[in-house]
């Protein structure tokens, strides 16, 4: 059986018309900006399918970019969100694009952070505020946002996924899920672990010690 949370059952607490449409979407954002790390100031984002012809209307466009904003399904800014985004510099488009088989409450977020970092980022709305990732920086991953949870890229070497394993064992933290994707064009791979806690920061600096590890992203459960 699948995990279920408060949204699963009842719906979430928020602005707007459609869970789908509105608080799923501030939750992509909010997402999206949780796995670039850092504050963003640029940001292109591809509507497909429901998203783009309906999503107007039911706010979407407001929702994502209140997402970005670091706002939660239910704050009252919600419908100022493009306005405070600009307000505070945040450069940012839409476009409509097809983004192959995926649901159609689907987005995808192209986004520069204040130090320059970048991040492209596919998740899906499917109901009830309900959120799913579905892709970081070409990498397949599954990602809801429910548990704390590790992205770690490195090198596809045998053996390091235990490492890893075994830090996070030592310390006692709980793996709940985990999904390794492999880049098609080279031999680096995406470490994805969901804990049942948060993993402390001495834990996450001998893990970016480990040889052949480029990044270690810690990212907190949503709202």
């Amino acid at each position: 059986m699948g995990r279920s949370n408060v949204f699963d059952l009842l719906g979430p607490i928020m602005v707007g018309p459609s869970s789908s449409h509105t608080a799923g979407a501030v939750r992509l954002g909010a997402m999206a900006r949780k796995i670039l790390g850092e504050e963003p100031v640029e940001g292109t984002l591809s509507l497909h399918g429901s998203f783009a012809k309906t999503g107007k209307g039911h706010g979407t466009n407001l929702a994502l970019i209140a997402g970005l904003l670091g706002m939660a399904p239910d704050d009252e800014r919600i419908p100022e969100a493009i306005n405070i985004a600009k307000d505070l510099g945040l450069n940012f488009g839409f476009k409509i694009a097809d983004l192959g088989d995926v649901h159609p409450n689907t987005v995808k977020f192209e986004l520069l952070g204040k130090t320059g970092c970048h991040a492209q980022v596919v998740g899906s709305s499917i109901g009830g505020g309900t959120i799913v990732i579905r892709e970081i920086n070409d990498f397949k991953v599954e990602i809801r946002g429910d548990y704390p949870t590790l992205v770690i890229l490195h090198q596809d070497l045998p053996g390091l996924v235990a490492q890893v394993a075994l830090l996070l064992a030592t310390a006692q933290t709980n793996i709940a899920r985990m999904l390794v994707s492999r880049e098609k064009r080279g031999a680096q791979a995406l470490m994805v672990l969901e804990t049942d806690e948060l993993v402390d920061d001495a834990v996450l600096v001998l893990m970016r010690r480990l040889p052949k590890i480029y990044q270690v992203l810690a990212i907190e459960p949503l709202e």
